[in-house]
């Protein structure tokens, strides 16, 4: 009779200890996932808001001004959330700051790709919108991540690159200037007049619109071929015109070659055949 008493007085006062348990914590619980919830929305609402202001003055900066303010904010959300269910804030700031130093020796290449955005953000060398040529692609900076630099090709393709190859390899930046030199080379036979070629040349660039007058056309003798003489023709154009230029001016060249008689060579190689008795 006394053992089935003391089972019974156990029971009751494991019973009471897990109500008061849940009554201690169960409103603490529910208060820090309501803070949890309603912090998350906080914090993707203050983003997307960011993300809206400073996309229009700044376009290169907010993506990773965004996911960077972002990070931090929830990382601090978390350990406030942390603090009011009643686990020890400085024992887990300990335990995020173990975990980051594990984590960032495993992936040292990340924090590679962020230093090297951060020095992208601080120097410069594009923008959002800017064509540039790196790591063996050419296309339009769409956005400058934390980690990566999308980038879309003019044939329609995603190029992702990471940050840190952007930073320490070299790159060009097609569109930094409002104008470019258009170099073409145009071989003619060495029986055609070379005044003659060169008078063409210039004539097809007055005529063009697209030509900058400012700097002037150069137009002269390269070099002297095996088989031709090569004529180099150097004008000056908007840097969205370059390569129409270019194009349209290859045609043009051909046509008014032919017209006036103007003979484009091209390599050949004669063959004598000699009958020995």
């Amino acid at each position: 009779m006394e053992e089935v008493l003391g089972t019974d007085v156990d029971a009751s006062q494991l019973i009471d200890q897990a109500i008061s348990l849940v009554m201690t914590y169960a409103p603490k619980f529910v208060l820090a996932i309501i803070t949890l919830l309603v912090g998350l929305w906080l914090i993707n609402r203050f983003i997307k808001v960011l993300d809206n202001r400073l996309g229009k003055k700044d376009p290169t900066l907010n993506k990773f001004l965004c996911g960077l303010i972002s990070a931090i904010v929830k990382i601090m959300l978390l350990i406030s959330v942390a603090s009011m269910v009643g686990i020890e804030t400085t024992s887990f700031i300990a335990v995020i700051g173990a975990a980051g130093l594990a984590i960032g020796l495993a992936l040292q290449g990340s924090l590679a790709n962020f230093a090297g955005g951060v020095l992208l953000l601080i120097f410069k060398p594009f923008k959002v919108g800017d064509t540039i040529e790196a790591q063996g692609f050419t296309g339009a900076v769409v956005e400058i991540q934390i980690l990566y630099t999308v980038v879309d090709t003019f044939d329609n393709r995603r190029i992702v690159i990471p940050n840190g190859s952007l930073s320490n390899a070299a790159l060009v930046n097609v569109s930094i200037y409002d104008k470019r030199r258009c170099d073409m080379t145009f071989g003619i036979s060495y029986n055609d007049d070379i005044d003659t070629a060169k008078a063409i040349l210039k004539r097809l660039f007055e005529e063009d619109e697209r030509s900058l007058t400012e700097p002037g056309p150069r137009i002269c003798v390269a070099s002297l071929g095996d088989n031709s003489v090569n004529l180099m023709f150097r004008a000056w154009v908007a840097t969205g015109d370059l390569w129409p230029y270019y194009w349209d001016m290859q045609e043009k060249v051909k046509k008014a070659f032919d017209k006036e008689g103007i003979s484009i060579p091209f390599p050949q190689r004669d063959v004598h055949v000699h009958n020995v008795k």
